[in-house]
């Protein structure tokens, strides 16, 4: 009842019949309880206020205030108008700053489209960062390949995905963000791990292990066609789990996996992870979004996004790179990626 009460006041108020600067001043009214100190607070004339006042009574069909020598007093029917009008009035102001919040991108959600571990690298850092800048931003992690997400991005079910070596999308826009080194994850107890770093010529001939799932297609793409260099042909399982499962099955001596740098961060018993020291290309990751997306929570995201990439550039120029793990300077390309 309360709420039809309140609709039917803000439709008297979008007609016109109950203008909104005649309930402030009734607001003010009902503070003071007097005409002459309400119309001082708010920098109108009394006569301008006592006017407003008797033509919501004439329309409402009902007196709002006893008047008396010094000031007024409410009715019992003005009491509950009122409160009513000002319970109106706080919903009206917390929709203004709600919507001014959205529009600034401060309070909103965004879903992110991810092809795998978000624990440690540039993605783990961003996400940290945006949430201490924006921590009343919802963050909705979807992981999944690459052709998912961005199935996703299209149907507007995402607002941004993180996609590993993403080639041209037409109908959306794509910004490189950062690039990894690949690695190799092994077994400790493989006679390789012995090694400080590898050579594609020490591994074509191993089992390789993938998963079609996160950056799996690929890494498929890219053993394959590095094993084809050196004159063989890869012998690749596909495995249907997930990340955390493949690194245990290379663990156990099932096989050998390749993967990118910020994935070797991350501890996993009984396996080492080697760098290839005839690797010249990277992993370079991109945002990838709808040019229909209009979000502000995404686009404050996409600009810390470049704003890290190019401190993490500079910061790489300054720095002699480790020998064990050589890194790609990062870019802001607006385009596509490259094969891995």
């Amino acid at each position: 009842m309360r709420r039809a009460r309140h609709l039917s006041d803000v439709a008297g108020i979008a007609s016109g019949r109950i203008p909104l600067v005649t309930l402030v001043q009734l607001l003010s009214v009902a503070e003071h309880l007097n005409f002459r100190h309400a119309a001082s607070a708010l920098g109108v004339t009394q006569s301008s206020v006592s006017t407003r006042i008797k033509a919501l009574e004439e329309t409402l069909g009902l007196p709002l205030f006893e008047r008396r020598h010094r000031g007024v007093r409410l009715t019992e029917a003005g009491r509950r108008f009122v409160a009513e009008v000002s319970a109106g009035i706080e919903q009206i102001d917390h929709a203004v700053r709600t919507a001014g919040a959205i529009a600034n991108g401060t309070v909103g959600r965004l879903a992110i489209g991810l092809h795998g571990s978000i624990a440690t690298g540039f993605l783990a850092d961003l996400r940290r960062r945006y949430s201490a800048d924006h921590p009343a931003i919802e963050q909705s992690i979807i992981e999944g390949p690459s052709s998912h997400t961005l199935a996703m991005i299209r149907d507007g079910k995402l607002d941004v995905a993180f996609i590993i070596n993403v080639a041209d999308v037409p109908d959306c826009h794509s910004r490189h963000l950062w690039s990894e080194a690949l690695v190799i994850a092994l077994s400790a107890a493989h006679p390789l791990a012995a090694l400080e770093s590898l050579a594609w010529a020490d591994i074509v001939t191993e089992d390789f292990l993938v998963r079609p799932g996160g950056a799996g297609p690929q890494v498929f793409e890219h053993i394959i066609r590095r094993v084809a260099e050196h004159g063989r042909s890869p012998r690749l399982q596909w495995r249907d789990v997930g990340r955390d499962t493949l690194m245990h099955m290379v663990a156990a001596g099932e096989g050998i996996t390749l993967t990118h740098e910020a994935g070797s961060h991350m501890p996993f018993p009984g396996i080492v992870f080697r760098r290839i020291a005839d690797e010249t290309e990277h992993a370079r990751f991109s945002a990838v979004w709808s040019p229909q997306n209009r979000s502000p929570a995404l686009r404050n995201l996409l600009d810390l996004a470049t704003h890290m990439s190019r401190l993490d550039g500079l910061t790489m120029r300054t720095q002699t790179v480790p020998s064990s793990f050589p890194v790609k300077i990062p870019g802001h390309h607006e385009t596509g990626g490259a094969p891995l």
